[in-house]
């Protein structure tokens, strides 16, 4: 997998793959008559600005959104404010989506990067089968309605077939139905929570505690239904199934 998401960086900024062909350089500004070695200066900058930019540009085209979006509303439906930290949740919602996006990595791996290393195929149709299974990936996440709104944003004309979706409309179409699904199992997720807070709220107001915050006696409460009830199974089983 690794191998796939390095190859997929290099192949975001092209003019590395080919300016650098050492294991060190370095890059200065000076005088220079010559115009074709101020502009090759100017794409190596470009090049490592983009190259820094790519990891957070891949994690919004995988499953990483949604799962961690999840884990924080299941945080804060628990009431534990920082355990688990945070640390702890972006890292398991790192290995989830090393596990979800596995097969679209071995595609990636399979069909772009070995030709490419073995010269069967040029950079241009290394990135072109690098991104269909992404592409087919995204497709299958991302509502109708979200594609055609930047679809029409883009004042482009609707794709003949959903794989002819150009990359810039399909990416923040992808996002925002990420977003809605989270947003969707994170209310699931707070309902039983907040039915257990208005049950405490209400034996304590009956027997007259007032004055002794609800928080106090729900939140042991609800670590022990979470516990009983295999929580984080449940949880990741079903982030699991929305994938499928």
């Amino acid at each position: 997998m690794m191998r796939s998401l390095f190859f997929l960086l290099m192949l975001m900024v092209p003019s590395l793959v080919y300016a650098v062909d050492v294991p060190t350089f370095s890059i200065s500004l000076g005088e220079s008559e010559d115009p074709e070695s101020w502009f090759t200066g100017l794409k190596i900058i470009a090049g490592l600005t983009v190259l820094s930019l790519a990891p957070s540009i891949l994690v919004m085209m995988t499953s990483f959104t949604r799962i961690l979006i999840v884990f924080a509303f299941l945080r804060m439906a628990l009431g534990t404010q920082q355990s688990p930290p945070t640390q702890i949740l972006v890292g398991l919602a790192l290995f989830m989506t090393m596990f979800i996006m596995m097969p679209v990595w071995n595609q990636i791996d399979s069909k772009a990067l070995t030709p490419y290393l073995n010269e069967e195929i040029s950079q241009a149709e290394a990135m072109e089968k690098a991104i269909d299974p992404l592409r087919a990936f995204m497709l299958r996440q991302t509502r109708e309605d979200d594609l055609i709104l930047f679809i029409n944003a883009a004042e482009i004309e609707k794709p003949q077939a959903a794989e002819e979706t150009p990359m810039f409309v399909l990416i923040p179409a992808f996002v925002i139905s990420e977003l809605r699904t989270a947003f969707e199992i994170g209310f699931l997720i707070y309902i039983p929570f907040v039915v257990l807070d208005l049950v405490v709220a209400s034996v304590l107001m009956s027997m007259g505690m007032m004055m002794l915050p609800p928080v106090m006696i729900s939140l042991p409460l609800k670590i022990i239904l979470f516990v009983l009830v295999d929580g984080w199974h449940l949880i990741t089983a079903s982030l699991l199934q929305s994938f499928r």
